[in-house]
C-alpha cells in the first residue's frame, strides 16, 4: 500500500510540474527591449551597478543609471521619469531594495517594457508599505539606523555585517564611503500606481538578505505574479552576482 501511495504522489508531483511547465511555455515571451534603466536603493549611489552595466553594455544594450536624490519619492521618481524622457524604443526598469518603489510608480511610462525587482519593495497603490512590513520579521540592519538633521545613514557596523556583507571586506568598505543619506521620512512615500500591475516582472529574491526580509519579498514576488529567481545572496545581489542579476535583466529585455 506504500509503494501503491509512493507511486500516485510521485505521478501527482510529474503531472503538477508538466503543468507548470506547460503553462509557463504557453506564456508569451517578453518583448525585446534596447535599454535598460537602472535605479540604486537607499544608503547607495548609482556606482552600485558597476558590476552589472558592463555584461549588459557588452550584449548591446543602452544602459542608463539613475542617480537618485533620496530626499523624496517624488524626487526619485522625477530622476527617474527624467532618465526615462530621452530614451527612444522598449526599456526595461530595474529597481534595487528601495528603489522598487520608485519603479513602481515611474514604470507607467509607455517605454517600459517590462520591471525588474531585486530584493525590492513592490507597494501597491497608496499602499502604507511600512505596514505592510510589519508583518514580517525585522532584519537586523534597521539597529543600524542613526537619523540626524532629518537624514538618516547607516553605522559602518551595520552598513558591513549586514547591508553589504557577502562582499569582500575592501569593496563593502568603499561602498560605505559613498553611501548616500537619505530623507528620514523617504520610506513613508507612497506611490500613486502600481505599475506592476499592467507590466510583466521578474523578481529576485536574496535568500541570505539581512536587510529585507526573504520572506517579505517572496510575498511581494507572489503578489505581482512575477517570474522569480531565488539567490543565495545578501542585500547587494547586484555586486555578489552580477552574472546572474546581468542574465535576469537579459530575459526581461527579450534576449
Amino acid at each position: 500500500m506504500r509503494k501503491f501511495s509512493t507511486s500516485i504522489a510521485s505521478l501527482l508531483i510529474a503531472l503538477l510540474a508538466a503543468a507548470s511547465s506547460t503553462t509557463r511555455a504557453s506564456e508569451p515571451p517578453p518583448p525585446e527591449a534596447r535599454n535598460i534603466v537602472l535605479v540604486h536603493g537607499a544608503w547607495s549611489d548609482g556606482s552600485s551597478w558597476s558590476e552589472v552595466i558592463p555584461l549588459l553594455q557588452d550584449a548591446g544594450l543602452n544602459v542608463v543609471s539613475v542617480q537618485n536624490p533620496l530626499t523624496s519619492l517624488a524626487d526619485d521618481v522625477a530622476a527617474t521619469r527624467r532618465a526615462l524622457a530621452p530614451l527612444e524604443g522598449g526599456t526595461v526598469l530595474v529597481g534595487h531594495s528601495y528603489a522598487g518603489t520608485v519603479v513602481s510608480e515611474a514604470g507607467d511610462d509607455p517605454r517600459v517594457t517590462g520591471l525588474v525587482y531585486l530584493a525590492a519593495r513592490a507597494p501597491d497603490a497608496g499602499e502604507d508599505f511600512v505596514e505592510l512590513a510589519k508583518r514580517f520579521p525585522t532584519m537586523p540592519v534597521r539597529a543600524g539606523v542613526v537619523t540626524r538633521d532629518g537624514f538618516s545613514t547607516l553605522r559602518e557596523d551595520a552598513f558591513l555585517a549586514y547591508f553589504a556583507d557577502g562582499l569582500p571586506a575592501a569593496k563593502a568598505k568603499a561602498l560605505f564611503a559613498v553611501q548616500q543619506p537619505v530623507a528620514a521620512d523617504l520610506f513613508a512615500g507612497r506611490t500613486s500606481g502600481a505599475a506592476w500591475r499592467n507590466k510583466p516582472s521578474w523578481y529576485a529574491v536574496s535568500t541570505a538578505d539581512n536587510t529585507t526580509s526573504p520572506e517579505l519579498q517572496r510575498f511581494l514576488a507572489r503578489r505581482m505574479g512575477a517570474r522569480v529567481v531565488e539567490l543565495d545572496s545578501g542585500h547587494l545581489s547586484l555586486l555578489s552576482h552580477p552574472q546572474e542579476i546581468a542574465r535576469l535583466i537579459l530575459t526581461a529585455a527579450g534576449r
